[in-house]
């Protein structure tokens, strides 16, 4: 039935961006961590990919979490000579978390995920009408 692969596609968005969205927490959390021992790496902010995958039960297409990965950009410094993890030079390292970033793939995530439940809500209500239809 094709309200079943309505669900299953919109279930697995809703999945996918709920992983994304508690990756994007985690950044938002971390992003004043810094090392604890001099010239110690700071956090470094998570990034997450998405890809198709078929559901041959079904046989339609639904995204999926593909790779959790790290961001590799340089980490910014900031000249604090007291903080213990200062360099030689009394520089810290941060993490490459940008708050910016973070909050705009907060709302797509947002987005995307509202609009599934949207069509999950709309195909439910579809379901519900039939079974009254067929009483």
């Amino acid at each position: 039935m094709d309200l079943d692969r309505a669900l299953a596609i919109s279930a697995a968005g809703m999945a996918a961006q709920a992983t994304r969205l508690r990756v994007v927490a985690e950044n938002i959390a971390n992003r004043e961590s810094t090392g604890n021992a001099p010239g110690a790496d700071p956090y470094r902010r998570r990034t997450i990919t998405f890809a198709n995958r078929l559901d041959r039960e079904l046989g339609v297409e639904t995204v999926r979490v593909a790779r959790m990965g790290r961001d590799a950009s340089a980490f910014p410094e900031r000249f604090e000579p007291s903080h213990p993890a200062a360099d030689a030079r009394g520089y810290v390292r941060l993490p490459n978390v940008n708050s910016l970033i973070e909050n705009m793939d907060m709302r797509e995530a947002n987005r995307s995920y509202s609009a599934n439940l949207a069509v999950l809500d709309t195909t439910r209500q579809m379901l519900m009408r039939t079974i009254e239809a067929l009483r």
